[in-house]
């Protein structure tokens, strides 16, 4: 009998050289790519790192990264451990589903700005077979409900007053939102391909064909049928709530490394706790860090079946 298999797609885009740079993305998936070979027993042979920086083999192009996702699930079995981290960019664009259109729904920017959207990672994890685990990670804006038709377990309603919260950025601008606005994607494609509209959809088929997310390619009843398994394999710990920011550190002295709060805030829950973490103590104890640090209006999120609440963090042995 074959053994189980742990496998991995890491993606970390800084936007190196624009003007939405940021500086710990990367730093935060090769921090988790080590974490995942000594913690938690990943092959490096399983491990995929798509990273911006120069010089890269893999760019984290939309295509790339969808890419790379599919191949990893296409290999499942029964019993694998599937991950996804990302951290970069969020951004936020109307909904396309029926009766629905004053929604906002959520989504990751790649290097190229070929948006994966709630919809592309509710169709990946409806392919996985049964037994089979795929936990994300997505350190980004926005990024509560990136899972879409996932049960909430930590979210906006475990938060007491329902205010729009907002990230509270520090005096000496250490932190910078991992948001790009709607507006300015569609300004960015709209450059490349010169069409007078403000559908985003109609610039992203135009540009990246069939490559584009599904929430672009499909009417808005087919993506209605667009179903969740109940319950599912998929697990979101999300950086922040749908309408929040996450933040990217950068540390005032030569010596820090740059991060994402919300990755480096698992990172130290997984050093201050070597013993086995359920999903939900994960995301309770780095809101806990983040409160600490004074980033406390950023509200990490849990959106998994009730069973993968309780359910080891990665399938960590007790």
């Amino acid at each position: 009998m074959e053994a189980t298999k742990r496998m991995a797609v890491l993606v970390g885009c800084n936007y190196p050289n624009t003007k939405y740079e940021l500086h710990g993305c990367i730093n935060d998936v090769m921090a988790m790519r080590e974490t995942l070979m000594n913690r938690f027993g990943f092959e490096e042979s399983n491990i995929q790192v798509l990273t911006d920086e120069p010089g890269s083999l893999l760019m984290p192009t939309g295509a790339n990264i969808k890419r790379s996702l599919g191949r990893m699930v296409g290999k499942a079995k029964s019993g694998d451990v599937l991950f996804f981290h990302y951290s970069g960019h969020g951004t936020r664009v109307p909904s396309m589903k029926h009766g629905n259109f004053s929604r906002q729904d959520e989504a990751i920017v790649p290097c190229d700005f070929n948006l994966i959207t709630d919809i592309d990672f509710r169709r990946l994890v409806n392919r996985l077979p049964k037994g089979t685990s795929f936990t994300m990670i997505s350190d980004s804006c926005h990024s509560g409900g990136l899972i879409d038709k996932e049960k909430e377990q930590i979210g906006p309603s475990t938060i007491i007053n329902d205010e729009k919260l907002e990230l509270r950025y520090t005096p000496d601008d250490a932190a910078k939102a991992k948001t790009i606005p709607f507006q300015s994607i569609l300004q960015h494609l709209s450059l490349h391909t010169n069409i007078n509209t403000t559908d985003i959809g109609t610039h992203l088929l135009e540009y990246f064909g069939a490559d584009a997310s599904l929430k672009f390619q499909l009417d808005s009843r087919e993506l209605d049928t667009i179903d969740s398994l109940k319950p599912d394999a998929g697990i979101l710990l999300s950086g922040c709530q749908a309408n929040e920011s996450s933040a990217d550190m950068n540390p005032d002295n030569a010596a820090g490394k740059a991060y994402g709060a919300f990755s480096n805030a698992i990172e130290n829950v997984l050093k201050e706790n070597p013993a086995a973490l359920s999903n939900k103590q994960v995301v309770v104890m780095a809101r806990g860090m983040l409160k600490k640090q004074g980033l406390g209006q950023q509200h990490p999120c849990l959106y998994c079946s009730d069973e993968n609440a309780e359910a080891m963090f990665l399938c960590q042995n007790p």
